[in-house]
């Protein structure tokens, strides 16, 4: 297959690269169809019963959640008759706005005393909008804050609520990605200036990268039509598939220049470039691709829109690898040296320092195993005290607007009266005395403030009870757990926000070992495929299991306990981190580090192949993928550090988690545990039964 598309690609060549250039142009243009498509929501499982519980509430008693939450700070007591006659003016002037269906006020409501703050001296006003959706919500919630946020008449107004907040976090990360580009491209340019070593070469990455991007847009059009895709996939695109491009242009350009000065004819070069980087390059753009396909398995559209954008990005990395990189080296030949920067990276050494690191490695493999274990161990000993939530307003600086408004609603009134548990009873008006049972139980919960009158709607019956703690904390789903422990009518839903996080969560929990499991099957028995090798899957997938436990660990001490904020930046300790972010940093990682393994595994094996000890294979094949692993994941994490500064929370630790664990990979896993494990090993390294062999790939 290789030497087929190899005999193409330099026979075809400028037909091959202008093809190419077509489809990846086409495909962008009808790809850019995808971002009026995108939505901004995907946090909800919707398979879980809270999920059914919304959908009572819309279809069979007309209620939503308030897309919008003002805070009416009086100062004095908000009966007042000047507090009431300016609460009822704003009311009345917000009942106009465009896209809204209704409102519900302290005033409006007769003085409700659950709208009233503590102290008297503020009142809820709630917004209720005549849009269901993420972006609908969210747009009127901009329209709001910008409008009345502030001062109105005697009144301080303080605008919250889950329209608020989101349009506060989407906006607040979309200017911060942008910053974090105006750093991170201009550092790369000039790393790759340096990495390559001459100006036309370092501009190979952005062969990889731009059509991968371009043609990742396309597959995600083809996603939207048939299902809901994040808008924060984007974002992933255009982190990975400038990430992959930068590493499987270094791999495919680097093989090129040393087959080209070793004497062979550029024909000869890109052919052999092909059928030896070009089919490491597809085995481990497979092992990626299988890693990120295991996002799809989570229930939650949001991770699951990470799965389709990752697997998007690199099949089509791979491909423009294999494509129009070769076919552009097989037209520039000897010119892709033009322009020198630096003499070194266009002419690696045969035998340099990483050789001599390998073979100092081996001389004293049991003492690196053991200094390097207690390093890992020490970056996983925070891993213990680590705990999950989901994102709300403190993930946004605490001098932002929204964060402010939600801090006022938790300090000043006592309970989450915006967003209650919704219980629905399809079947209780038949069964009046279980249903009083269980709301006289229910009131017993540690958390709940009080529970509701019941409604009812034909044979359906609605409580809702009021929480102290809010939504989407782990108090909030350690009380919906006890909820539903309860002896409940037959078919009784437990809704609302505090159900809806509880739900994702338990979600999540129950698709991870699936995940995992996924993830480290697939990856042994294509990394046995490419090596012939029973040992060595095994050593990869514990090694990337060791790094990504450290990794944990050091976010859990950065995010959980607070340290480390002079280089991370000021953000609300919560005591958790973000679920979503976390496994999205943890499978993308483990992808990248799976990405490196078969960078080197194919060098050494080649060298072994050849006729090379275990000990000789290992010192050369690292001499000659180090520096390409090293520059790699150097280059990777300027693009995900420049995250770092961010205001959001959930993109710090996005960042700092990718770029701490793939400069962990390529130094302390790559180039000391590796080769000492390998040394250790000896020639069991390429052990495997005779009856399994037939199924491994012929170098």
């Amino acid at each position: 297959m290789f030497n087929s598309l190899a005999l193409l690609v330099v026979r075809k060549r400028k037909l091959t690269l202008f093809t190419f250039i077509l489809v990846v142009l086409v495909a962008g243009g009808i790809g850019s169809l995808s971002f009026s498509k995108l939505e901004s929501g995907g946090y909800s499982d919707p398979k879980s019963d809270s999920a059914k519980a919304a959908t009572y509430l819309t279809d069979t008693f007309h209620i939503n959640d308030p897309g919008v939450v003002l805070v009416l700070d009086a100062g004095r007591d908000i009966n007042d008759p000047q507090v009431i006659a300016s609460a009822t003016t704003l009311e009345n002037l917000i009942k106009k706005e465009p896209g809204i269906s209704q409102t519900l006020s302290y005033w409006s409501a007769g003085s409700a005393p659950n709208l009233k703050s503590a102290d008297g001296k503020a009142g809820f006003l709630f917004i209720y909008a005549d849009k269901s959706d993420f972006g609908g919500i969210s747009e009127i919630g901009s329209r709001i804050q910008a409008k009345y946020d502030g001062t109105f008449q005697n009144l301080k107004v303080y605008a919250s609520g889950g329209g608020v907040i989101t349009h506060a976090i989407n906006n607040k990360i979309s200017k911060d990605l942008a910053l974090a580009e105006a750093i991170s491209i201009p550092l790369v340019f000039i790393l790759l200036l340096f990495v390559f070593g001459a100006l036309v070469a370092s501009a190979m990455p952005l062969v990889v990268g731009v059509s991968s991007i371009l043609g990742a847009f396309f597959c995600i059009y083809l996603f939207t039509l048939f299902t809901s895709v994040s808008v924060f996939a984007l974002n992933l695109i255009t982190g990975l598939g400038l990430g992959l491009g930068i590493d499987y242009a270094l791999l495919i350009v680097n093989r090129f220049r040393e087959e080209l000065h070793a004497g062979k004819s550029v024909d000869e070069s890109v052919i052999t470039t092909i059928n030896t980087a070009g089919k490491t390059v597809f085995y481990s753009g497979l092992t990626v691709f299988v890693t990120l396909l295991a996002l799809i398995l989570f229930p939650l559209s949001f991770l699951k829109s990470f799965g389709y954008a990752g697997i998007s990005v690199v099949a089509l990395a791979v491909a423009g690898a294999l494509i129009p990189l070769p076919a552009i080296l097989a037209i520039l030949g000897g010119k892709v040296d033009k322009g020198i920067i630096r003499k070194g990276a266009i002419t690696p050494k045969e035998d340099g320092r990483w050789a001599s690191t390998a073979r100092f490695v081996m001389r004293r493999p049991i003492p690196i195993v053991l200094v390097s274990l207690i390093i890992i161990s020490i970056f996983a000993a925070p891993v213990k005290s680590i705990s999950f939530a989901q994102i709300d307003s403190r993930v946004l600086p605490s001098s932002d607007k929204a964060a402010i408004s939600s801090q006022i609603i938790a300090d000043r009134f006592p309970g989450q009266e915006g967003s209650p548990i919704e219980i629905i009873i399809p079947n209780g008006a038949n069964d009046m005395t279980a249903v009083t049972d269980f709301a006289d139980k229910l009131k017993m919960i540690p958390g709940v403030l009080r529970v509701s009158q019941k409604q009812s709607a034909g044979s359906v019956m609605r409580i809702s009870a009021i929480q102290l703690m809010p939504s989407r904390t782990i108090e909030a789903a350690k009380m919906i757990h006890e909820i539903r422990a309860l002896k409940t009518p037959e078919g009784t839903l437990i809704g609302g926000p505090a159900a809806d996080f509880t739900d994702s969560q338990d979600g999540i929990a129950h698709a991870l070992p699936w995940a995992l499991g996924w993830i480290a099957l697939s990856v042994f028995i294509l990394i046995f495929i490419f090596t012939g090798s029973i040992i060595l899957p095994i050593k990869a997938v514990v090694l990337n299991g060791l790094s990504l436990v450290a990794t944990l660990g050091v976010l859990s001490w950065i995010f959980i306990d607070g340290h480390l904020k002079w280089l991370v930046g000021d953000f609300t300790q919560t005591g958790t981190i973000d679920t979503g972010s976390t496994i999205l940093v943890a499978v993308v990682v483990f992808g990248l580090s799976m990405d490196y393994e078969i960078f080197l595994l194919s060098r050494i094996r080649e060298e072994h192949v050849s006729g090379k000890s275990n000990t000789e294979s290992v010192a050369i094949g690292l001499q000659r993928s180090a520096r390409i692993i090293t520059a790699a994941a150097l280059l990777l994490a300027v693009v995900f550090a420049a995250f770092i500064t961010s205001g959001v929370t959930s993109i710090k630790l996005l960042g700092f988690g990718v770029a701490f664990a793939v400069l962990l990979d390529a130094t302390l896993i790559r180039a000391l545990l590796v080769p000492a494990l390998m040394r250790l090993f000896g020639e069991r390294n390429w052990w495997a039964p005779k009856s399994l062999r037939r199924f491994t790939l012929t170098h």
